[in-house]
């Protein structure tokens, strides 16, 4: 796996995060303190979730490596099949939680990880550098995160869901190279 479709992933996992970072951004009570805090957890846990994933992943590779790309495409693509559909809005729109609690904030980071987690299974499938795919998550996820809270507020016409949707293509799009890649070498 080359940096740009790595940067490619971690820009796709963290479209929830981005999600979620701006419908808080639309409610303007954030400060710098609240933005940090939020990006800082949003970073760790997009970080640490490939890693427990990759580690989990590679005490089976050895039995499923004949198929090992098309789990990392179904991985990818269901992940961002998910994340596709999550962005069309069904029924009324809810009422956003508060950022400044931290339970709220703990609860987000696990919830926008958790694709993250399953990605990290499919990195060693692919046998990325985890180390390098863990740092860069984890960056990209603080920026984006930070862009996407002071976006919110200064923007009120930007829909969350078109970040969700963009992240869905990206990660669709990376599991069908993976496939591609492995058809063309056989």
């Amino acid at each position: 796996m080359n940096l740009t479709e790595l940067v490619l992933i971690s820009l796709g996992l963290s479209m929830d995060c981005f999600a979620v970072a701006l419908s808080f951004g639309f409610s303007g009570k954030l400060v710098w303190k609240d933005v940090v805090r939020m990006a800082l957890l949003f970073g760790l846990f997009q970080g640490v979730m490939p890693l427990l994933g990759w580690l989990a992943g590679n005490s089976i590779q050895s039995v499923i490596s004949p198929v090992d790309h098309w789990i990392a495409f179904a991985i990818l693509a269901s992940i961002g099949i998910k994340m596709i559909w999550q962005s069309f809005p069904v029924g009324p729109e809810k009422k956003s939680a508060d950022i400044r609690d931290i339970k709220v904030l703990l609860t987000l980071s696990i919830a926008t990880s958790i694709d993250a987690l399953i990605t990290g299974v499919g990195f060693g499938f692919i046998r990325a550098n985890i180390y390098e795919a863990v740092a860069i998550i984890s960056i990209i996820t603080f920026f984006v995160s930070v862009l996407g809270a002071k976006l919110g507020e200064k923007t009120t016409f930007i829909p969350a869901r078109y970040a969700e949707l963009a992240g869905g293509i990206v990660l669709v799009g990376i599991g069908v190279k993976v496939v591609l890649e492995h058809l063309t070498v056989i």
